[in-house]
């Protein structure tokens, strides 16, 4: 068995859910116990979890990550994306600096490093609490919206694509019974990777993502182009979450809690396709549908591999480390990298932007 100075490691998941954060857990548990001889604990409900006192934990061993974790959608560990320990709201509505709680429960738990499996927004917040504790820290990349930088694909991306792709070919023959243009909502905030992947392989006429600007003009002209030159008196139209409307303001819906949160640009195209050209139009919002299910067997590949490579860069010490993919295998970038950079949005000269218009798909005006 290699000998490593790390002999106990927290495990957690942050931010938004996704498929393969088990598979992830699992191949962590797995190397480090059967290859180095560490204890592992689970972090529950991200970094709420080592705020909680009592602390908020559990052991994991073999029998707890087995087989049957593979299969699971969502995290057996919980998570949130909310409650920034810098600014951790309170009671009286008032804020409250709560990161020397995190940092003293990392300590109280005698932790020798920190794995973390989180998007970017969580990523640079666990990566600031660690720096502030002096916490050996190595981090996951997992997101639906696939925006990590310096990794070509994250835990839960290939989950959610196959997600929208089974609505689209369910959408598929209902709009050719009726005659109907069909409006697919995905997610997507700031990034239109789901949408443009999804579109593709679901045959969308219309692919809009937050990265490049349409028209509704353009739009309504493709869908009548459709009819004209195909004879086809349906459409698919695949829309991101985050795209704007046509005068720059995002489609948003304010919720129970006071907040905002994107969502109504498919409603929003459907009334103004309307009143461009006759077609009857219906809208379907994926929303968090996309997040769960059984991983796919292209995540649970990539779960698997981010798990044994983090566990062996913390075996060797190697820390402020984040494992990505790429070049067809598994390697690993300096995490300050990642946080310098924010959010990767789609390139509108992506190689697949040219591949959806090769094919006639109208993928907005650049």
């Amino acid at each position: 068995m290699p000998k490593s100075v790390v002999k106990r490691i927290g495990v957690m998941t942050s931010g938004g859910d996704c498929a393969g954060l088990n598979a992830v857990i699992r191949a962590v548990v797995a190397r480090a116990v059967r290859a180095y001889g560490m204890e592992v604990f689970g972090i529950t409900d991200g970094s709420l979890g080592l705020m909680c006192r009592p602390l908020q934990y559990q052991k994991l061993d073999l029998n707890a990550c087995s087989g049957t974790v593979l299969r699971m959608g969502g995290t057996m560990l919980g998570t949130t994306n909310k409650g920034d320990p810098f600014a951790y709201p309170m009671p009286d509505g008032t804020s409250k600096d709560r990161s020397q709680d995190f940092i003293d429960g990392v300590k109280e738990l005698n932790l020798d490093a920190l794995l973390v499996i989180g998007g970017d927004g969580s990523l640079g917040i666990l990566r600031r609490l660690c720096r502030q504790g002096d916490i050996p820290m190595i981090a996951i990349p997992k997101t639906i919206d696939n925006d990590v930088p310096f990794t070509e694909s994250a835990v839960g991306f290939n989950s959610a694509v196959r997600v929208c792709v089974d609505a689209l070919d369910h959408l598929q023959p209902t709009a050719a019974s009726h005659h109907r243009v069909m409006i697919c909502e995905m997610m997507g905030r700031d990034a239109g990777h789901i949408a443009l992947h999804s579109g593709i392989a679901g045959g969308a006429d219309v692919i809009l993502i937050p990265e490049i600007p349409y028209t509704l003009d353009a739009v309504a002209a493709k869908l009548k182009q459709v009819h004209e030159e195909e004879g086809r008196r349906h459409a698919l139209v695949v829309v991101a979450e985050g795209v704007a409307m046509e005068d720059g303001n995002s489609a948003t819906m304010k919720m129970a809690d006071g907040q905002r949160r994107y969502g109504g640009i498919g409603h929003y195209l459907s009334e103004a396709l309307s009143s461009l050209m006759e077609a009857e139009t219906r809208v379907t919002v994926l929303g968090h549908v996309q997040r769960g299910g059984t991983p796919s067997a292209s995540d649970r590949v990539l779960a698997s591999a981010f798990g044994v490579h983090a566990v062996d860069l913390a075996a060797r010490g190697r820390f402020g480390r984040m494992v990505a993919w790429r070049d067809r295998g598994v390697m690993d970038v300096n995490i300050d990298d990642i946080v310098a950079v924010g959010a990767r949005q789609l390139d509108p000269r992506d190689p697949l932007v040219h591949t959806a218009r090769g094919l006639g798909t109208y993928v907005g005006e650049l």
